[in-house]
């Protein structure tokens, strides 16, 4: 090959690189601009899907304004009681206070309500291994809401408990008595008061 043809041939090159680095460039225009229109197109896309389903669609009505402070308020209860039940540990109260079961109606039925107590002592309080009387200890009472015809009472049943000074005999108490619902507060009168016969 003659240099006259390859010098040609050179020029025929940078004359086709020159074209296709023009086409490059006026498509990396075009590119550009088609970017900056999908944007502009997805900015109108969001100012629209935040006017059909954004704030203005989820307006509380005003009975739903309270919401929002009642699960402070639960929160508030429960960091309270966490907190009572930390104070307890630390002052050392639990370990000191024995186990006492579940705490039902404690102070929940009215104090105007006249009391009927009855005592329920055990059989003997005689020590079983013939020491003598045993002395009371504690006892346990329970509350149940009663009802006379046309009268609210509170039945309070204690049952004292019973130890032996001298020996290290059993700790003696009588039975609770049988509720008709066990646990509750109500006493056959007070249902038999309330279910109205049909």
């Amino acid at each position: 090959m003659s240099i006259a043809a390859l010098r040609d041939e050179n020029e025929q090159l940078k004359a086709l690189l020159a074209q296709t680095q023009a086409a490059l460039s006026e498509h990396q225009g075009a590119l550009a601009t088609s970017e900056e229109a999908r944007r502009r197109l997805e900015v109108i896309l969001g100012e629209l899907r935040r006017e059909k389903f954004g704030a203005k669609s989820e307006k509380l009505r005003p009975d739903q304004y309270h919401l929002p402070l009642e699960d402070v308020e639960i929160a508030q209860g429960i960091l309270d009681a966490a907190q009572e039940r930390a104070e307890t540990v630390i002052n050392g109260r639990s370990r000191n206070v024995p186990d006492q079961g579940p705490h039902r109606n404690c102070g929940c039925l009215p104090a105007h309500l006249p009391r009927v107590e009855r005592i329920i002592e055990p059989a003997s309080t005689l020590c079983p291994c013939g020491c003598g009387a045993m002395a009371k200890i504690g006892e346990d009472v329970s509350k149940r809401l009663d009802v006379i015809p046309a009268q609210w009472r509170v039945l309070v049943t204690r049952r004292p408990k019973y130890i032996c000074r001298r020996c290290a005999g059993p700790v003696v108490q009588a039975h609770a008595p049988e509720h008709v619902v066990p646990g509750g507060l109500p006493t056959e009168a007070a249902i038999a008061h309330v279910i109205v016969p049909q």
